[in-house]
């Protein structure tokens, strides 16, 4: 059908950037909006219109639309992407790389934390994008094309560590992020999170938008007509009394999703300065429990999430892969500090 609207479950739509805008002039005919943008958009194929649509990442008046909407006169056509557009050239910076796996099609790197993924307005350089450039050029000689990737299939925040995929062609690209679209993708977090559970597993569901009073966070919202739907599963991995280690395994892949879910549960992820986490939240009065807790911050002083598994069908073969990094050594060693304090201590006896 014709002007019918496309309901797309992209992996990170709350966080994508308008690269065009256009509208449409009052005498303009009914026309397929894949062949209007083509004559618009320099280097544009029908094959790119057609995936930017399937991932929802073209808007008419403020819907995501399919390839073959016809235009009419007065639409506001927007083109979003995952990347921001690029105010400066990227440029390749020799930063080293742990990489999981790597082939012709894509990589797999872990990202340690404090590392921007992508450069964006205060930040172009020292990103992840920046040393992928230079890792992808590298082996090409002097005279011949740039390598034109790396292409983003996902993002995790800044301060989160762990597993990351990017493409190496656009092919790759678009079939990665189907299967994100599509929810199969295995994507198992760990978090350390303050306050204990009653029960050792469960689900979290609540939409997620930018909360109205800070443009900068995120907040759950009752109401269904607001933000978009987000499911995160977690399990109980080790009980520490007034901290919980858990595990979450995303169905969708929502802006700062586990971060959101856990704060709006009343468990915020520890030293997760965002969303109040950097705050003594569970425990006693007592000032070596604070000071033990402020010895804890400086361990890890970052939210305590760990991207530990990706799954996936590689692009290309269709085989499974998954790969799996245990926790860095600021979580580890995080996770170690509270498992002595909860050996050692009695907390029937202590103030909560």
């Amino acid at each position: 059908m014709d002007n019918e609207f496309v309901d797309v479950d992209n992996t990170n739509d709350d966080e994508l950037f308008e690269h065009y805008r256009f509208v449409v002039d009052r005498g303009q005919g009914l026309l397929r909006i894949d062949k209007f943008l083509m004559d618009r958009i320099e280097n544009a194929s029908r094959t790119k219109i057609q995936a930017a649509a399937t991932q929802g990442n073209i808007v008419v008046n403020d819907q995501p639309v399919k390839s073959s909407y016809k235009v009419k006169p007065g639409d506001i056509i927007r083109i979003m992407m995952e990347e921001p557009v690029r105010e400066i050239e990227l440029i390749a910076q020799d930063i080293p790389l742990d990489i999981e796996y790597e082939d012709e099609e894509l990589i797999v790197v872990n990202k340690p934390a404090g590392m921007v993924v992508h450069p964006a307005y205060g930040n172009y350089t020292g990103t992840l994008v920046n040393a992928l450039i230079f890792h992808l050029n590298k082996s090409i000689p002097e005279g011949t094309e740039p390598h034109p990737g790396p292409f983003l299939v996902h993002r995790i925040d800044k301060d989160t560590s762990g597993l990351m995929i990017a493409a190496k062609n656009e092919v790759a690209q678009r079939n990665l992020q189907s299967q994100f679209s599509k929810h199969s993708i295995d994507r198992v977090y760990n978090a350390l999170v303050w306050s204990d559970f009653e029960e050792e597993e469960g689900t979290i569901t609540g939409n997620i938008a930018r909360s109205k009073a800070d443009r900068k966070v995120f907040t759950v919202y009752d109401d269904p007509e607001i933000g978009k739907h987000a499911v995160t599963h977690y399990k109980v991995i080790e009980r520490f009394g007034y901290v919980t280690m858990v595990e979450c395994r995303l169905e969708t892949g929502r802006t700062h999703q586990i971060r959101v879910h856990m704060r709006h549960t009343g468990h915020p992820l520890f030293n997760d300065e965002t969303y109040g986490g950097n705050q003594i939240l569970r425990g006693t009065t007592f000032s070596k429990y604070k000071q033990f807790v402020q010895n804890c911050f400086k361990i890890c002083p970052r939210q305590a999430l760990h991207a530990r598994t990706l799954g996936f069908d590689h692009p290309t073969t269709g085989n499974r892969m998954v790969f799996e990094r245990p926790l860095p050594e600021d979580m580890q060693l995080l996770t170690e500090k509270w498992r002595h304090y909860a050996i050692h201590k009695s907390f029937d006896d202590l103030e909560t």
